[in-house]
């Protein structure tokens, strides 16, 4: 792949080769900014809440409405069952964010750019719902396929398509962050490309409109990444609360 390719930015590159009993756990550049955005996350954390006060300052009323957001996201769609599962959607929806938002600057790599990545946070979700269901209903997590009150006549129909589009919700779940991802990094490398082909020409005038452009694309993508995080972490509330009240 040729390095002004748009596609380059996505390249697996291993900085630690490393292999234990054949499989290869090499120490990547995606490894290195999930590394990187976790140290981002325990250091935004650790100073906002270091000298916490009651009238906050800009870092520690940001912490607050991140904190607060994700809280009423889980209190109107689980209610007060909802604070049980903070621990796990606060800092899903904060990785998320970081990743996404790290993943903008100049020389770092989008880690949810990855569907391995996006794939692995969406099975996490799937699993962890399917399990609380099963746990808390028992057999009766199967009426998830059925629901009660359906004609008994349409269940050969009803369950293959309930039990296809359960299957589907971590495929829709990671492609949706992984997509959404890739095209606008895409699509900023490709305006990108315009400028400094046109600052090298004789026309370098014109190049002002591709990199005005590009501006509105990284604002846009700003919030393609604000978007995305608070839709994944929306869906996995919902998909908890299903796999609580079986709807």
């Amino acid at each position: 792949m040729m390095a002004h390719s748009p596609l380059h930015q996505f390249q697996i590159m291993k900085l630690i080769p490393l292999k234990i009993a054949g499989i290869d756990i090499s120490f990547t550049n995606s490894s290195l900014w999930m590394v990187i955005t976790a140290i981002t996350l325990c250091l935004f954390g650790h100073l906002a809440t270091r000298k916490a006060s009651i009238v906050p300052n800009r870092l520690q009323y940001t912490h607050e409405a991140i904190y607060t957001f994700v809280a009423d996201m889980l209190k109107t769609n689980l209610g007060r069952e909802g604070r049980t599962f903070f621990p796990f959607v606060f800092p899903l929806f904060l990785f998320i964010l970081m990743a996404n938002l790290v993943g903008l600057l100049p020389y770092s790599f989008t880690v949810t750019s990855h569907i391995i990545v996006t794939f692995a946070l969406a099975m996490i979700v799937f699993l962890g719902a399917t399990t609380l269901g099963i746990i808390k209903h028992k057999s009766g997590f199967l009426r998830t396929f059925f629901p009660k009150g359906a004609p008994i006549f349409v269940a050969p129909i009803l369950i293959p398509i309930e039990i296809i589009s359960f299957l589907m919700r971590p495929v829709s779940l990671s492609v949706r962050l992984f997509a959404n991802m890739v095209a606008g990094h895409v699509l900023i490398k490709i305006f990108a490309g315009f400028v400094t082909a046109l600052l090298k020409s004789p026309f370098a005038l014109f190049g002002i409109v591709p990199l005005l452009l590009n501006s509105v694309m990284l604002g846009f993508e700003v919030m393609v990444a604000v978007l995305q995080a608070y839709v994944f972490t929306i869906l996995t509330c919902i998909y908890i609360n299903d796999a609580l009240s079986l709807h």
